[in-house]
C-alpha cells in the first residue's frame, strides 16, 4: 500500500509554543496526540467537565476534517473523555483547537501543561446532494434498530 501523506499547515499559540508537535507513534497509528496548554493546573471533578486549550491552530485542506477523540489510557484508567466524541475540526476554522473533557470517574483529575488529553485524526469528507423520495429501497433489516440481532 502506498504511504499518502497530507500536508498540515500548523501555527503555535504563544501558551503552547514549547510543547511538542503531534505526531504518530507508531507506523500504524491513526492519531496523534494533543497536548495540554494550561497556564496553571486544571482539576476536573468527577462529572465536571473542562475545555483545555492545546496551543495549536492548524490548516485543514478543503475536504478533510479533523476528528478529536478521546486517549484510551486515560478513559479507562481516570474515567476521562472527550465530551463531544469525537470532536470536529472543520477545514475552514482557524482558532485554537480545544478539547472538552469530561471526568466520569470516581475521583478528581488533575490536567497539567504538557500531558497528552486527546488525539488527532485527519479524515476525508464527501459531501452529498439529498434528494427527497416517497419510499427507501427494501432491504431484509427495514428499520429494525437497536439490539435487532441480539445482545
Amino acid at each position: 500500500m502506498q504511504n499518502n501523506k497530507l500536508k498540515l499547515y500548523v501555527e503555535r499559540t504563544i501558551s503552547g509554543e514549547d510543547l511538542p508537535l503531534p505526531e504518530y507513534k507508531s507506523e500504524g497509528a491513526s492519531g496523534m496526540d494533543l497536548f495540554a496548554a494550561v497556564k496553571k493546573p486544571i482539576v476536573i471533578k468527577p462529572g465536571s467537565r473542562a475545555l483545555i486549550p492545546t496551543g495549536l491552530k492548524i490548516e485543514l485542506p478543503d475536504g478533510f476534517e479533523g476528528q478529536v477523540r478521546p486517549r484510551s489510557g486515560l478513559a479507562v484508567n481516570h474515567g476521562l473523555t472527550v465530551l463531544n466524541a469525537p470532536g470536529t475540526i472543520d477545514s475552514d476554522y482557524r482558532g485554537e483547537i480545544k478539547v472538552p473533557i469530561i471526568n466520569l470517574g470516581e475521583e478528581s483529575y488533575t490536567i497539567v501543561y504538557g500531558i497528552r488529553i486527546a488525539q488527532l485524526v485527519i479524515v476525508p469528507i464527501t459531501k452529498v446532494e439529498l434528494d427527497i423520495v416517497e419510499n427507501l429501497k427494501f432491504t431484509k433489516r427495514g428499520s429494525q434498530g437497536f439490539g435487532h440481532t441480539g445482545i
